[in-house]
């Protein structure tokens, strides 16, 4: 068979073969009589340290039309499936009032917006969406509801609702367009404005969890699913919105699941509604069914050709194997920007640094590296970092968690390392015991990942798992609805006059002992009564954007122990990841830096201590910056706590939860002891006794539990404790823990 050699590796070249499941062609990994041969190293032209790759020629390209699909008709694939199936408003900086502009700026500012707007419109022309863009139109006009399955580089995203203005039904009202991530609801939002030629959050907004850049003359608003959710407690019929886009429904969110439910009924409620399910693979048929035969159509991609490379031998340490890839790539191959994934923000960071200083060690002819992460938990500014060109004479690397699977488009792209895993959460109902597990994707999550090598220019995806182990695969992730806690979706059902929560119409319904056990712990929170109906308290918790334990939280701060603004600044650290870093390297200083916020009581007061210190400083830039330095404390990840704390006060202001100081003369020990009641409200059901062993077991259940080593409560023995999450990894650790005394356990926590 012949060998095509790169400069830095050998490729088996394997035999192309189709595969059958996927009607956008994406090639499958074939071949046999693989030849394997050690890559060199990064650093030079030896043959040690590099990773073993075999060319499975994988092309995410190509023809092909299954066997219910007829040609293409003006850019639109036709299934015979029930005949024809085609397939004056103030500037706004994210919450903040912009700054007036004179006359002379507008008029400024609005000529490069349509400036801007004829340059992007010869791109837009070459995308699969504009030609399919009249016969869409047609079917939009006709249709309450349509499932468009788009390929990769179609355009979906942003050119559909675009199209629907166009659309003789929606010349009043809005044009909602759901995203599951925020990332991609800011991006697109900011796309589209511009190629509308209106400054963002006018014509064109976003709305986002903490952030809200949409107004009163805004017709095209992209959203999180769970924002939308929000919009049905006052608006039961979405009536603001003449068309409703499910974006990426592929990835069978939790509540993007419960958005189709509440569509199906609205949709009978309101005729005039125009729905959209667009996904990016071949659920078609499933959400067609779902929508009563709702009708289909494809819209086929501008997909360049990706070659696929598997290691040719599993790798026991993929961010190992990654690192070395990613050097390989960019001390051997042509420039263009590499897109890595990982699982989480923990691999993410520690890549970073060691990539660092890896690239300080390279010839000085070898380009430079720029390093971008990509994470939900990155603020938003840092996040955006991603989207900037990059320098001429640099290789942008982004290293991301499946974040970057299809909810952005990062140009430039040319090369894809795909780790094949995911973090993923599964909740044991019997235990209430949450396990953070790290798995497999699926093959669907990893086409779409090599996809995004191909979006402009031919690109190639190294898959640091074998062709074996690609073929053991799922076919599609298992829906979050199958494997999530389900308070939060109960309480939004009830929220919404769904009483029933049982027979609701779930595209999957979850188990009966899942909805069962969330009734009974929103009960036991006072969200809802003996008869399952929703309470007061209830209504209240389901207005806060938090989960309902941190909801319950804030709303006993509030109304019985008078510390909310404490509470709300501990529930803000609480929402960031890794606020305190420890490196590898410099472990024993950073313990020490971490002592100074040590509170003897736990985690949550440590907190607390931390952002109090933090907010003590100017705002100075570069005192704050060098204060992060000396303490070890992750500057991303308070320039969040900052960021959620401003939204936490602003939604407590507008629920009448009084953020004043108390009045009452008790002395610290009191505060503390108020605040941990608080919590204890709110998670009555993760707290633990010392047994005389020395272990934890949880309240109830008797399970054992340790407390996390990056707790302050690590290696002591204290009568109870009550915690945040309690996840499974090698073992039941429980996370965010608290000392509390015995006694508070069996207190009633109703509020008065």
């Amino acid at each position: 068979m012949p060998i095509k050699q790169k400069t830095h590796i050998l490729f088996d070249t394997g035999d192309v073969v189709n595969d059958n499941a996927n009607p956008f062609a994406i090639k499958a990994n074939g071949g046999s009589g693989s030849m394997r041969k050690k890559a060199v190293d990064f650093f030079g032209d030896g043959d040690v340290n590099g990773v073993d790759h075999e060319q499975a020629n994988g092309l995410v390209n190509g023809d092909h039309h299954g066997a219910n699909e007829q040609p293409e008709v003006n850019g639109i694939r036709e299934t015979k499936k029930k005949g024809l199936k085609l397939t004056k408003v103030r500037r706004r900086q994210g919450n903040r009032e912009a700054a007036p502009m004179d006359p002379a700026e507008k008029r400024e500012a609005q000529k490069k917006r349509l400036a801007l707007k004829q340059k992007l419109l010869v791109g837009r022309q070459k995308l699969p969406m504009w030609s399919a863009k009249e016969a869409l139109k047609e079917k939009l006009n006709s249709s309450k509801c349509i499932v468009l399955v788009g390929e990769t580089g179609s355009g979906k995203s942003t050119q559909l609702p675009q199209f629907l203005l166009e659309c003789d039904f929606a010349q009043e009202g809005c044009i909602a367009v759901t995203q599951p991530r925020r990332v991609a609801a800011v991006n697109l939002a900011k796309r589209v404005a511009q190629e509308y030629g209106t400054e963002l959050g006018n014509k064109v907004g976003y709305t986002i969890r903490f952030d809200d850049t949409s107004g009163p003359y805004t017709r095209i608003k992209y959203m999180t699913d769970g924002m939308l959710l929000r919009e049905l407690i006052s608006d039961s019929d979405l009536s603001f919105y003449n068309t409703i886009v499910l974006d990426e429904a592929h990835e069978r969110t939790l509540l993007t699941d419960m958005m189709m439910g509440f569509l199906k009924k609205i949709m009978k409620r309101r005729p005039t509604l125009r729905v959209v399910i667009m996904s990016a693979t071949l659920d078609a048929e499933r959400f067609s069914e779902f929508f009563d035969e709702a009708e289909i159509c494809y819209v086929e991609g501008r997909q360049f050709p990706v070659e696929i490379q598997n290691t040719v031998a599993p790798e026991k340490d993929y961010v190992d194997a990654a690192l070395r890839t990613i050097f390989q790539i960019h001390t051997k191959e042509p420039l263009g920007d590499v897109l890595a994934f990982f699982t989480g923000q923990d691999e993410i960071e520690a890549l970073e640094q060691l990539i660092n200083e890896y690239a300080k060690q390279l010839p000085s002819n070898i380009p430079q590296v720029l390093i971008c992460p990509l994470f939900s938990g990155l603020p938003q500014a840092q996040q955006q970092k991603v989207f900037v060109p990059t320098p001429p004479g640099t290789r942008k690397i982004i290293l991301a968690t499946n974040i970057a699977e299809t909810s952005v488009t990062v140009s430039g792209v040319r090369y894809v390392v795909d780790c094949g895993l995911s973090k993923v959460k599964q909740f044991n109902n019997k235990l209430g015991l949450e396990s953070l597990l790290i798995q497999p994707i699926s093959k669907s999550a990893a086409r779409q990942r090599a996809g995004r090598a191909g979006r402009e220019a031919p690109g190639t995806c190294y898959r640091l798992y074998t062709e074996e182990e690609f073929s053991k695969m799922r076919n599609a992730a298992i829906p979050e609805i199958k494997r999530c806690d389900l308070a939060t979706a109960v309480l939004t059902l009830k929220a919404r006059g769904e009483n029933d929560v049982l027979g609701f119409d779930y595209m999957d319904p979850p188990s009966r002992p899942a909805l069962i056990r969330a009734l009974e712990n929103l009960y036991s929170l006072g969200a809802l009564d003996n008869k399952g109906n929703i309470t007061k308290l209830g209504e209240e918790m389901s207005l806060l954007p938090l989960v309902p334990p941190l909801a319950r939280v804030m709303i006993a701060a509030a109304r019985q122990y008078d510390v909310l603004s404490e509470v709300v600044d501990i529930v803000a650290c609480l929402q960031a990841e890794n606020l305190f870093v420890s490196p590898a390297d410099k472990r024993e200083e950073a313990a020490e830096a971490h002592k100074k916020f040590a509170a003897r009581e736990g985690d949550h007061l440590t907190l607390l201590e931390c952002l109090k210190q933090f907010l003590a400083l100017s705002n100075g830039k570069a005192e704050r910056k060098g204060w992060c330095e000396t303490n070890y404390i992750n500057a991303r990840a308070m320039s969040n706590i900052l960021n959620v704390r401003k939204q936490l006060r602003q939604y407590c202001e507008r629920a009448q939860l009084s953020l004043a100081p108390s009045t009452d003369s008790r002395d610290a020990g009191e505060t503390k002891d108020a605040i941990l009641k608080s919590f204890l409200a709110g998670y009555m059901h993760n707290t633990a006794l010392l047994h005389p062993d020395g272990s934890y077991r949880t309240v109830g259940t008797h399970q054992p539990v340790a407390i996390h080593p990056s707790s302050v409560l690590f290696g002591k023995r204290v009568e109870a404790i009550v915690y945040a999450e309690n996840v499974f990894t090698q073992k039941a650790y429980v996370r965010g823990v608290s000392k509390v005394e015995g006694g508070w356990l069996t207190a009633t926590t109703t509020p008065k």
